[in-house]
């Protein structure tokens, strides 16, 4: 009797694990690939490079030593802090910034766009910018709620290529600084959320990106939004981050480059759509060498790795660093030193003004 108890409990164990087995969700299933493949983890750039798209939230209060550790690790010589605040809080950051660690960071200084349209509110805005780069910041970075969030004083959706907006832009062009924009989210985020969109696992995971036409308005309009506020100012250099979002459409944004020669792009957060495509990719890197800038968005360290292996090797099936981001894997672009030359530090020290080119190889 003992015993048919107990193959009784063996066997129901054995049923439970095979079915919690088979009750596995997507979003647990993670293989590890039994695939062995030469290559390695590349943990430094090859070359010092200038991350244009950094944040540093509290750099006015925040101990920078961390920071400037991991820097040196990673061989990040000039962080481009797009968070830089305007008026008093932008004067503190850069004094902090200066204070022990002079030239390793320059700042972007940053615009309120809420209640455009006001009595005043465009000169008062045009001054605060001029007072701005007087006081130290190199570029103006325009977050995506421009376009998503932000209201006129009429409490109406504020158009990117509002004209209301045109004297910023042109006070940029004037003032000889960039202005890195980030427009929109993923197309995908607006498509409907089923088993054919291929960011069906991050809206799971992260269901408020999910949007529709109506929140606010069609994807296509923001960009068409974005695209016709660069042509309208033809005489300022415009950085558009994650690469316009068409880093899946590399044709397509080839035509876009074409079109119109004073906007540039950023890699930040769509390495993984580089890096399934290694061959277009990097024919894509070579004809627009001299319009592609290093960026990374978010500082986390430890992601950085995967850009530079993707950017500098030849390896072959590496994993992402982020699952819900891409559950496919990486390879390298293997890009020559000239190419990653200039896309580490080169286009950005002739787009960025206030970096010291003494800290860069020729």
């Amino acid at each position: 009797m003992k015993k048919k108890i107990i193959v009784f409990l063996l066997i129901s164990l054995l049923f439970s694990i095979t079915s919690n087995a088979q009750d596995l969700s997507f979003e647990e299933y993670n293989p590890k690939s039994t695939l062995v493949v030469p290559g390695k983890i590349v943990k430094r750039a090859k070359f010092p490079f200038i991350d244009v798209h950094g944040h540093q939230y509290r750099m006015a209060s925040q101990d920078l030593k961390p920071v400037i550790t991991a820097m040196d690790t990673l061989n990040l010589q000039v962080m481009v802090n797009l968070s830089g605040r305007t008026g008093e809080d932008l004067v503190k950051a850069l004094a902090n910034a200066n204070a022990k660690y002079p030239g390793r960071f320059v700042l972007f200084c940053n615009i309120n766009f809420e209640g455009a349209g006001a009595e005043g509110w465009i000169r008062k805005t045009v001054k605060q910018l001029e007072d701005d780069v007087k006081a130290g910041a190199v570029g103006l970075k325009v977050y995506k709620s421009l376009g998503l969030r932000n209201k006129d004083s009429d409490g109406k959706r504020l158009a990117i290529d509002d004209s209301r907006l045109d004297p910023i832009w042109e006070k940029c062009g004037e003032l000889g600084i960039p202005v890195l924009i980030h427009s929109a989210d993923p197309k995908l985020f607006w498509a409907e959320f089923n088993g054919d969109n291929e960011r069906w696992l991050e809206l799971k995971t992260h269901p408020r990106r999910k949007r529709s036409d109506t929140n606010p308005v069609p994807w296509e309009q923001i960009i068409k939004e974005q695209h016709n506020m660069f042509k309208k100012h033809k005489s300022t250099i415009f950085i558009n981050a994650h690469m316009g979002w068409f880093a899946n459409d590399l044709d397509r944004l080839g035509e876009l480059l074409d079109e119109m020669p004073n906007m540039n792009v950023g890699i930040g957060a769509i390495i993984a759509e580089l890096g399934r495509q290694p061959r277009f990719a990097k024919a894509f890197f070579e004809k627009y060498q001299d319009r592609i800038l290093f960026g990374k968005d978010s500082w986390k360290p430890e992601e950085f790795p995967t850009y530079f292996r993707v950017l500098e090797s030849d390896d072959e099936y590496f994993p992402y660093h982020k699952k819900y981001h891409a559950f496919w894997p990486m390879y390298g672009l293997d890009l020559s030193d000239d190419v990653l030359k200039k896309v580490y530090y080169k286009n950005a020290l002739r787009i960025v003004p206030g970096i010291d080119e003494s800290k860069f190889p020729e």
